[in-house]
């Protein structure tokens, strides 16, 4: 078992503090309506996203301190349970739908989103295969296809479609990792993505969101409201915004203000100024994750430090392009950004992770470099 070289990395801790306060800070100017209307009080979203905060700041913790090779044990067992209540989400009574998505599993007074636990699950259930197994040719993806097929199936039929492209963006980018050759990577794109237009062009409310995305001005009273009053919020923010608390699309205007479509609010209250702030501490927390995961002395927890990184990133592009008009409307969280108890607790959780792992990896500090051991420049993640 590998010992701990330093405490965890500086840089991504200040980095994700100050994006959680950021988002703390809209969920209370973005919910403050929704919560006087619906709960008569302010304060309401911002309440519940503290707990959850607190909560998910406590697992963080003692993810930040249980040597991540330990981890190993679970990657079957995690997977085994994340798909058993994904199986509950879609066949259980206990089931909160939210327009039109059933993604909310009741247990007890606590809604759980497993296609949120799934993130993790399945990063940490790839890379304990690839870690354990060389993976060289196609035969080799036997067993991982048998899992990630249905995976990503009974994440798709929720519906969620948005989760569905980070897990599947992961698991390539994991699978590009090993020596698999780039030209099974080329030839999964028309194999992969014709089944997939297929389905969502069969499935009726999927194509049309397509549908309105090329042309949302269009459909801008009915299917092109939200992506339309969106465009909206940026427009009136201009570059330093209208000012903090004094939106007018969280009145009724745009739906989701606190949620999936935040990011609007930060561009209407904050401007560009504030919405390129959010974007550059995006840059530093996910930048310092692939650094983490370079500098890992051993190939597990560099995939896993990678596998986490780019699936919060991938995540996070999308919201991105989702609000901004650059992607069609998929319904992704902004991490630690967005409310959503399920979303925040389990990005928490990988943060605590990717800092346990920093913990190990030969990395420089703000006063220079804190490992003893000289650091290898240049260690590809699939050495």
């Amino acid at each position: 078992m590998p010992k701990p070289l330093h405490e965890v990395d500086f840089y991504l801790l200040i980095a994700v503090l100050a994006i959680l306060a950021f988002g703390m800070v809209m969920v209370l100017t973005a919910g403050s309506v929704r919560g006087y209307n619906d709960n008569d009080n302010t304060f309401f979203y911002v309440v519940k996203q503290g707990k959850w905060a607190l909560l998910g700041g406590f697992a963080a913790l003692i993810m930040t301190r249980i040597p991540y090779p330990l981890l190993k044990k679970f990657a079957g067992i995690g997977m085994g349970v994340t798909m058993i209540l994904l199986v509950m989400v879609l066949s259980s009574d206990s089931v909160e739908e939210v327009n039109g998505a059933s993604r909310w599993l009741q247990i007890g007074p606590v809604n759980v989103q497993p296609s949120e636990i799934a993130k993790v699950a399945m990063v940490l259930f790839l890379v304990n295969f690839i870690d354990r197994y060389p993976v060289k040719n196609l035969k080799d993806l036997t067993l991982p296809a048998l899992v990630l097929i249905p995976l990503f199936a009974l994440v798709y039929k929720q519906p969620d479609l948005g989760t569905t492209m980070v897990l599947v963006f992961t698991a390539a980018a994991l699978f590009w990792q090993t020596e698999l050759s780039a030209l099974w990577f080329i030839l999964a794109v028309p194999c992969l993505g014709a089944p997939l237009l297929y389905l969502i062009y069969n499935t009726s409310y999927q194509w049309q969101r397509i549908v309105v995305w090329l042309d949302p001005w269009k459909y801008a009273m009915n299917e092109g409201y939200q992506i339309t009053n969106a465009e909206i919020a940026f427009g009136s923010g201009g570059i330093f915004g209208v000012g903090l608390g004094r939106s007018m699309q969280k009145f009724g205007y745009l739906p989701e203000t606190y949620t999936d479509m935040i990011f609007a609010l930060i561009g209407e209250e904050l401007g560009l100024m504030g919405a390129l702030l959010l974007i550059s501490l995006f840059i530093l927390c996910y930048g310092r994750g692939f650094y983490i995961a370079r500098r890992c002395p051993d190939r597990f927890g560099r995939l896993l430090a990678f596998g986490i990184t780019f699936s919060l990133a991938v995540q996070t592009g999308i919201n991105l392009g989702v609000v901004t008009g650059v992607l069609p409307v998929t319904g992704i969280t902004l991490p630690l950004v967005s409310y959503g108890g399920s979303s925040l607790v389990i990005t928490l959780v990988e943060i605590g992770i990717l800092l346990n792992i920093s913990r190990y990896s030969k990395i420089s500090r703000p006063h220079g470099r804190s490992s003893a051991m000289t650091p290898v420049e240049g260690r590809a993640l699939r050495e």
